[in-house]
């Protein structure tokens, strides 16, 4: 196992603190991408993990909805207070709050369902340009990595446990007005197939808040790097349409609808190597030029 990679697996795997007749507390520690906040793909990650936990035996997540509440601190540690909703015969609803120094940042609803036969349809894959010969998201840092600020640029050239290789990278310091569209390619650096169930759906929900966001900078010719730019995100949803593989490169298509009054609009599916759509992501984001 890659240390990069295990050291994902430990992120993501909360721990247990304290269980209670009606809730039960997790904690998970902090990792440090080199942002100005915590990332929050960490904590949806986290708290996903946490739910799954508690939800009954033989049921999966289909469903996340979050709202980010507060910013979130890079040292330290965040706990995840979770409580059972409801368990139905078909359907059980988890809701888990994220809570540092005391402070909800972040509380979301998971709906988990036994799984069941139904209709089946479903959008073709984007034809774009395979992985194969696309530089990655790391080369690129670390072919211009003079251009990044130095008090950040080990955090954005050091080894990183998900490759991603954008189809158009974006020049972060000097972005081009491009269409609100994006398309990478991303795998972990192993094969998570054999990883526990509440792991693989935690590195989806994860790795889903990875440039959802910066693509509703596109028309805009901005970026997070640009000089005065605000952003964080307010929500984000996730449907799971299958349980997760992540065992050959995904595809991560994006596009940006809609901006106004400060806030972004995103959406993204995600699709495995053989077209299956997996997952579907929303994310509206605060973007305000200071």
């Amino acid at each position: 196992m890659n240390p990069v990679t295990q050291s994902l697996i430990d992120l993501l795997s909360v721990k247990l603190l304290h269980t209670a007749p009606t809730t039960t507390l997790y904690r998970g520690q902090c990792e440090d991408l080199g942002f100005r906040h915590l990332f929050g793909g960490q904590i949806l990650g986290q708290s996903l993990y946490a739910a799954i936990q508690a939800a009954p035996e033989g049921f999966l997540p289909h469903s996340m909805h979050a709202y980010f509440l507060r910013a979130g601190k890079v040292k330290g540690h965040v706990d995840y207070k979770v409580e059972v909703l409801r368990k139905g015969r078909s359907f059980s609803a988890v809701r888990v709050d994220a809570i540092q120094d005391g402070k909800i940042i972040l509380t979301q609803n998971t709906s988990f369902q036994l799984p069941e036969e139904g209709l089946e349809h479903q959008i073709d894959m984007p034809k774009v340009q395979g992985p194969e010969g696309v530089m990655s998201q790391l080369e690129i840092n670390r072919k211009f990595a003079e251009l990044i600020p130095e008090d950040v640029r080990d955090k954005f050239t050091a080894d990183q446990p998900v490759e991603s290789r954008p189809i158009d990278p974006v020049n972060i310091f000097m972005p081009d007005k491009k269409d609100p569209h994006k398309d990478l390619w991303f795998k972990p650096l192993n094969d998570w197939s054999q990883q526990e169930l509440a792991l693989r759906y935690s590195l989806m929900a994860y790795t889903s808040d990875f440039q959802l966001l910066p693509t509703s900078l596109q028309p805009h010719g901005l970026s997070y790097a640009s000089k005065g730019m605000q952003l964080a995100s307010l929500d984000h949803a996730i449907w799971f349409h299958h349980v997760p593989r992540i065992d050959d490169w995904m595809l991560y298509n994006m596009t940006s609808p809609k901006a106004s009054g400060g806030r972004t609009l995103s959406f993204g599916n995600i699709y495995n190597r053989d077209g299956q759509l997996m997952m579907s992501v929303a994310q509206e984001g605060l973007a305000r030029l200071t």
